[in-house]
């Protein structure tokens, strides 16, 4: 099972409808898109607005990923919470449903000390017989994890304990991990692949950016895979230029549902409230710039 999680694995956007509930048509026609545009798997995590969803919510949203992704590819589900207790109920519940694997974050609203931290991760992780990516999405929520405390984990339970790191600066953490733990931690890249250049290059075996611009960050990973470097940076580019216009979580998601919405993918990019960021005219004008280069790049020979 570990071996299977690799490669390209989007995040997904949870679609609503008019009454904000969610549109289970929707996500199955968003799921359809990204396998057939190259992804190996699917992700729910922090950009399928986790936070904004029900308890029950979640665990459904978790559970008919994973049933779609059955035959398709490997599914990972979100199960961070403010308590170990909430934490372990969406964890054996993921489970339960056929996840590949879990994902859990840290509590956010109170900072913790190491123990702490490594009591709550070790409680999920002891929770399933299924790996947990353990992840520090402290550049845009939430407390940074050290290294040592991820390379602890990842000593204690082996390839059961997976991470994706998005503390600065990610790429020297990525390789300080990889030192500590002889080259073993299995590490994906984060933040919309800004940084797969570099992350690739030092070790990582996965990444989990969004699902809006999965066609190319499918292509970018073959090409890294490949070592077609011209090729590789072509595509990077454009593509760093429209990840870099997102810069907190919200504005993550409206970007990614503003561009799925423009690929005829999602009929209503609507996210539910309060939101903190939109998108002005010049925003959706350089987004439509960037996109029509990025296609360039992608379909050259």
């Amino acid at each position: 099972m570990t071996e299977q999680l690799a490669g390209v694995l989007p995040v997904m956007q949870t679609p609503f409808d008019a009454d904000e509930n969610l549109d289970r048509a929707a996500h199955a026609r968003l799921l359809d898109w990204t396998f057939d545009n190259g992804a190996d798997g699917i992700v729910v995590a922090m950009v399928s607005e986790v936070l904004r969803l029900t308890a029950a919510e979640r665990d459904e949203l978790n559970a008919v990923t994973a049933q779609a992704c059955e035959g398709r590819g490997t599914s990972v589900a979100s199960v961070g919470a403010e308590s170990t207790r909430i934490a372990v109920a969406h964890a054996r519940t993921a489970q339960a449903a056929g996840a590949t694997a879990l994902m859990a974050t840290p509590p956010m609203l109170t900072r913790l000390d190491e123990p702490a931290l490594r009591r709550y991760f070790a409680t999920v992780i002891e929770t399933v017989d299924i790996p947990v990516v353990v992840q520090d999405a402290s550049g845009y929520v939430g407390q940074p994890l050290s290294v040592e405390l991820q390379a602890g984990l990842h000593a204690e339970f082996g390839d059961r304990a997976m991470f994706k790191p998005e503390a600065h600066p990610i790429g020297p953490r990525i390789t300080d991990l990889l030192d500590l733990t002889d080259g073993k931690a299995r590490i994906f890249d984060g933040t919309g692949g800004l940084h797969l250049v570099d992350t690739h290059r030092r070790g990582v075996v996965g990444t989990m950016p969004a699902a809006d611009l999965i066609w190319a960050l499918s292509a970018l990973w073959r090409a890294l895979e490949d070592g077609d470097d011209d090729r590789t940076y072509a595509i990077a580019g454009p593509l760093a230029q429209i990840v870099s216009l997102q810069t907190t979580l919200d504005s993550f998601v409206v970007i990614e549902k503003h561009l799925l919405q423009q690929q005829g993918v999602l009929d209503d990019p609507r996210m539910r409230g309060p939101v903190a960021a939109g998108i002005d005219d010049h925003t959706r004008a350089e987004l439509d710039r960037l996109v029509v280069r990025l296609r360039a790049a992608v379909t050259a020979a």
